[in-house]
Parts: structure tokens; sequence; C-alpha cells
């Protein structure tokens, strides 16, 4: 006799649907957690990254960058020298963005109590919402 090598088809098929079972098991656990990846990343730029460079900044230049200087005084001298003349820079190699691809938010001096500036990212859907994460938060 003749010794065959190799996979059946009823073997192929069962292989294929315990993977399908596994799948379907497995995907909704992970489903909604590239969001929660997203925030936590911008909530460590707000508190950490961007945090640092700013007080970096405030301390060559005996303040944080106004809001029409905005994140960009980080990057490159402000053109006022007056402002700039103690700048060290950059503080930021690139323009900072959120996970979702848009800009960070700056105000100075700051609308919340207890902090010298706001900064946040509006989140996924791009507007003051529920969703946003801040330093004040």
């Amino acid at each position: 006799m003749k010794k065959r090598s190799g996979f059946t088809l009823i073997e192929l098929m069962l292989v294929v649907i315990i993977i399908g079972v596994l799948g379907a098991m497995v995907l909704p656990r992970l489903a909604g957690r590239s969001e929660q990846a997203k925030a936590a990343v911008a909530k460590t730029d707000i508190n950490s990254n961007i945090a640092v460079a700013l007080d970096l900044y405030e301390l060559d230049n005996g303040r944080y960058p106004t809001t029409e200087q905005g994140l960009n005084a980080l990057e490159t001298k402000p053109a006022d020298s007056s402002e700039g003349s103690n700048w060290n820079g950059p503080y930021l190699k690139k323009e900072p963005k959120d996970p979702w691809g848009k800009p960070y938010q700056y105000k100075y001096p700051a609308a919340h109590e207890g902090k010298d500036y706001d900064l946040y990212s509006l989140g996924l859907d791009g507007v003051e919402s529920d969703d946003d994460v801040a330093n004040w938060k």
C-alpha cells in the first residue's frame, strides 16, 4: 500500500472552524482598546512630554509662551527679540500632534484654577466634549 501524507479536506475545515471560533471570542475583547491606548498616549504627552518642554521654556524665559505664540514657541524662536532673548530651544523637535493627528490646544494664562496653562487634546471627535484629554482633569 501507498502511504499518503498531507491533510484531508475535513481536517483543514476543522482547523479553519477552530480558528474562526477563537477569533470570534478574542476580537470583541480587543475592540475599543485602541481608543483607550490613544487617550493614554495623549495623557502622557500632556502631563509629561509637552509639560517638560513648557517648563524648560518658562525656566529660560521667565514665563510660558502666550496663547498667540502657542506651542510653536517651543520649536522656533519667537520673532520678538525681547521675548526670545533667553530662548535656548528647540524644546520640542516637531509640532506636537495628538494620537488622532490634530494639534494639541494650548492657552496661557490658564482658564482653569490651579494651572499655569491649559493644555489639552480634543480627542477623537475633534470638538470640546467629554472625550477630551486635558491637564486639569
